[in-house]
């Protein structure tokens, strides 16, 4: 039987959740004024012609939700006042989706629990496919040639080890959970009207293309190699505490085509983990935007602003959610494009036959490719598509860890407080009209809002991503962030992993997250260690 988290009355939005939870905060209130604010602002940023409706990927109201049930959903996603106890279905943070499972390395790889038998058998054909390894063309495996032949990886696994965060090299360590995005600002005046009427997200290097492939099929070459060296910046707290934070430069060398164009930005990103997707795409735009404030009209330091770009397919406006910089509106999207730009490998969604090569690469462009007239003009045709979105939309958050501790609930308190909560969102309700009843009408716990935020000049990395700035990123959701140890073997954290702990990871924010950090670096050790207690237990 399937089972829905927010059906039976007890467990509906507006049930009794704490004491003190129904006395507004400063959060709240300001809340109230930022959802008013932003749909004058969206209705301003994307204008639809006269008559036309709202695109339903920016939609402002949500009409999945009958007015009893906003109320309720309005009353359960309040922010809590009341740090003595847990809030009800606080450990859930997945939902009735939530795994239950024994804590381990395999923590982020389990299915939604929610999900109805033959579902089950769907989410591990998924697996297979996310596991499977591609080979080079020709190849007597001819369901599965069509590699590169420029590459990243061979697997989507292989990023994403165990379903989970990537990690810059360490020593000897390969590069295959990071790499580099390229990207160049616009130079003619028909590239920057593309821009500006979201045609494109920004352009790519006229040689080496959006992403740094350091590795190639037989017969060619990778196209170079990724350097990466440290500085550490010494930093001091106010109760005299010591630390060191370290700023990464990057750089490439051994170029196997020629230079790159002077005015490639490289841009380092780490494989985010794949824990609670289909969830984050439940969430109603509505709910997303109430929350953009991005000309600060409520004066609180925080201007968060939503991505807005166009669906792949459709071409209409849409929001952008997934990626590091919101770049992405589909877990299908985010698929193909990491097909296309990790392996090398074409889609329906996006049919790169050569991957990533481009015109000046012609070596590449004469290599065999892997499609195969009997199953398609893609080399991973719509059903390898279908089952790898539906693993990615399946992969269930766990359960939070002692959420009742007297240090955790104080850390959560210190989280409120410092003003973390401001950007990193506790909790939403997806909506009602889902593809999937597995998602739909769902508690979540992500903490973040989905927008962009400027983070200040130590993590700018100066690559304009569609409505993203060179230095805005969205906010990372952090659920699952407290097992990243367990799972991976390593807490290095941020978009290019630079932080190699939490308490390094809150340090680097800057911008809009400055005042935060600088609160929380105000905190007197013990009250700084309970507020990393509670991010563990997410």
């Amino acid at each position: 039987m399937r089972r829905t988290f927010l059906t039976k009355r007890r467990n509906l939005p507006g049930a009794p959740l704490s004491t003190n939870q129904a006395d507004e905060t400063r959060s709240a209130r300001a809340l109230r004024t930022v959802v008013a604010s932003s749909l004058i602002l969206l209705a301003a940023a994307v204008p639809s012609a006269s008559g036309e409706p709202v695109p339903a990927g920016l939609a402002t109201e949500r009409h999945d939700l009958k007015p009893k049930d906003k109320a309720r959903v309005e009353k359960v996603v309040r922010p809590t006042t009341d740090f003595s106890r847990p809030e009800q279905f606080e450990r859930m943070q997945g939902g009735a989706g939530t795994s239950e499972k024994r804590v381990n390395q395999d923590a982020f790889s389990h299915s939604s629990a929610n999900i109805t038998f033959e579902e089950e058998g769907t989410f591990k054909l998924g697996n297979g496919m996310f596991r499977k390894l591609w080979v080079s063309s020709p190849s007597s495996t001819q369901a599965s040639d069509g590699l590169g032949p420029l590459f990243n990886a061979r697997a989507c696994q292989s990023c994403h080890l165990k379903d989970g965060r990537g990690h810059p090299p360490e020593g000897n360590a390969d590069a295959t959970s990071m790499f580099l995005r390229l990207a160049r600002g616009a130079e003619t005046e028909e590239e920057k009207a593309a821009l500006a009427d979201r045609k494109v997200l920004n352009f790519p290097d006229p040689t080496y293309g959006g992403q740094f492939q350091d590795l190639a099929v037989p017969g060619l070459k990778g196209e170079g190699r990724m350097v990466i060296s440290y500085q550490e910046i010494p930093v001091e707290l106010a109760d005299g505490t010591k630390l060191s934070l370290r700023k990464p430069s990057y750089s490439v060398s051994d170029l196997a085509y020629g230079a790159m164009n002077p005015g490639t930005t490289l841009s380092p990103r780490v494989t985010p983990q794949m824990i609670g997707l289909g969830l984050v795409e439940q969430i109603h735009p509505a709910d997303i935007l109430a929350n953009a404030d991005p000309d600060d009209r409520d004066g609180d330091g925080i201007s968060g602003k939503p991505s807005i770009l166009r669906d792949g397919k459709s071409g209409e406006l849409t929001l952008g959610r997934f990626g590091w910089k919101a770049q992405t509106p589909s877990i299908r999207q985010q698929s193909a494009d990491a097909f296309a730009g990790d392996i090398g490998i074409s889609t329906p969604d996006v049919p790169h036959h050569w991957g990533d090569c481009t015109k000046a690469q012609g070596g590449c462009l004469a290599m065999p490719n892997g499609v195969q007239d009997r199953l398609g003009p893609a080399e991973a045709p719509d059903p390898i598509m279908d089952l790898v979105t539906f693993y990615s939309q399946n992969l269930a958050v766990p359960a939070r860890r002692d959420i009742d501790k007297p240090e955790v609930l104080r850390g959560k308190q210190m989280f409120y407080e410092a003003g973390c909560a401001s950007c990193h969102t506790p909790k939403f309700v997806t909506r009602r009209d889902t593809p999937n009843k597995a998602q739909a009408f769902q508690l979540v716990w992500p903490y973040s809002d989905f927008l962009l935020h400027d983070m200040g000049d130590g993590l700018a990395d100066g690559q304009q991503v569609g409505d993203a700035t060179g230095s805005e990123w969205r906010t990372p959701p952090l659920w699952g962030i407290g097992l990243t140890q367990t799972v991976n073997g390593h807490t290095f954290f941020l978009h290019d992993g630079r932080a190699r702990n939490l308490t390094e990871a809150i340090l680097w924010h800057g911008g809009e997250g400055q005042a935060a950090r600088d609160r929380f670096a105000a905190l007197p050790a013990p009250d700084r260690d309970a507020l990393i207690k509670f991010l563990e237990s997410l």
